[in-house]
This record gives structure tokens, sequence and C-alpha cells, in this order.
């Protein structure tokens, strides 16, 4: 189960990586140049930097068998567990709003023109120019198999450290 964790791991934070470089070349970053983000940046690398250090923990307790290092790992994934919870929270809004069948919002025609004349990678209903979140870029498939596989990852630390 030690190593299939070590797995599991390693694979969910490929997914966390692929989101992590599109937030950033979509604009994530740049919160003055009109690309929104619902990510605050000390969140996601608080999410990112806690998640590496329990993989190193975890990679150190499988080179020594430590069980304080086994602990430690499981320890720092309850707070990665927690950001990712609210990195989810704020994403789901903004991919709703991506969504085919989105309701536009009730507006005149003039705005309902512009709403619809709107270019790809922009916020619906949004006036023109306007720069979608850059984590409407995500693939919803990573999104959730990121999450499924940290859930799985959390499991079999637990039941590792648990003997």
């Amino acid at each position: 189960m030690d190593i299939a964790a070590l797995i599991t791991w390693i694979v969910t934070a490929l997914g966390g990586f692929a989101m992590l470089g599109i937030w950033i070349s979509r604009g994530g970053l740049r919160r003055d140049e009109g690309a929104p983000t619902r990510l605050p940046s000390p969140v996601v690398f608080g999410h990112l930097l806690l998640a590496a250090a329990g993989l190193v923990a975890w990679i150190l307790y499988l080179a020594t068998g430590s069980a304080a290092l086994g602990w430690t790992a499981l320890v720092l994934l309850v707070p990665v567990a927690l950001l990712g919870f609210v990195l989810l929270g704020r994403w789901i809004p903004v991919h709703r709003a991506a969504a085919p069948g989105s309701a536009a919002p009730e507006t005149s025609a003039p705005a309902t023109a512009a709403f619809q004349a709107t270019a790809p990678g922009t916020a619906p209903g949004a006036a023109a120019g306007a720069v979608a979140p850059a984590e409407r870029h995500f693939p919803v498939a990573v999104v959730i198999g990121h999450g499924v596989l940290a859930v799985v990852t959390l499991v079999l630390v637990l039941l590792t450290v648990l003997g």
C-alpha cells in the first residue's frame, strides 16, 4: 500500500502541475492586468508547497521506515486537502458560468448582442474585451482526476501509517 500511495501521490501531483501551468499561463498571477481569478495565489501555492512537503516526507518514510515521517506526511495531507476543497469551491462557480447552456444575464438587446459577440476566452456576459478567469481553462477531467486521486492517496497513506 505504501508504494501505491506514492504512485497515486505522484500522479495527483502531475494533474496539479498541469492545472498550475494552465492557471499561470492564462494569467492567474496577473492581478493588475484585468485577468480575473477566483483562486488566491497564497491558497494555490500553499496547497502546492504543503503537498510537496508531504510527498518528500512520504518518500523519506519509504526510504527509512520511520513512523514519524509517515505520520508527518499524513498530517501534512490534512491542510492540503482543506486547501484543495477551498480551491474546488472557488472553481465550481467559474466552471458553471462557462458551461454550455448557462443562462445569459437578463439584459437589454444591445447588451445581449455584446454577450453573444464575446470573443473566445472571455467571460460569458462580460463586456467585449473582458478576460475569462484563468481557472476557466482547467479541463474538467483533470480537476476530477486530481480530486479523486487525492482522496485515494489520503486513504492509502492513512491505512499505511495505521499499519
